[in-house]
């Protein structure tokens, strides 16, 4: 199986469980590996033979962006459903959701959730 990556996508976006995090909100990061057979596009050099990772990241904006959530954990797996419902030839697909700047009082890179999901 081929794989299709997207790295370190920043999305401004409204989740949290603190009432700042909702107000006024903070980048996220997304790094986005999806799965599906690409050996038609391959040979054939057509966009149609493929998934578009221009259409994969204007899925997961607009769904990173149309609703807040409180969890990572929700965030992501809507973004993953999102995917799966509108990119018919991806079969299997993994995202990590990075929180650069979440309000701990500790010195960190970043807190992420990732999940991995099978279209079955």
């Amino acid at each position: 199986m081929d794989k299709i990556i997207i790295d370190s996508l920043k999305i401004f976006a409204y989740h949290g469980v603190n009432p700042e995090e909702t107000q006024m909100g903070q980048w996220f990061m997304l790094d986005i590996e999806a799965w599906a057979d690409l050996t038609n596009a391959c040979a054939t050099d057509e966009l149609y033979d493929t998934v578009s990772y221009a259409a994969i990241i204007k899925t997961v904006r607009r769904t990173m962006t149309e609703k807040n959530c409180k969890l990572l954990e929700h965030a992501v797996q809507r973004t993953a459903d999102a995917i799966f419902d509108e990119h018919k030839k991806i079969q299997r697909i993994r995202i990590r959701l990075r929180k650069p700047d979440a309000p701990i009082k500790a010195d960190f890179g970043f807190v992420a959730v990732e999940i991995e999901r099978d279209r079955n």
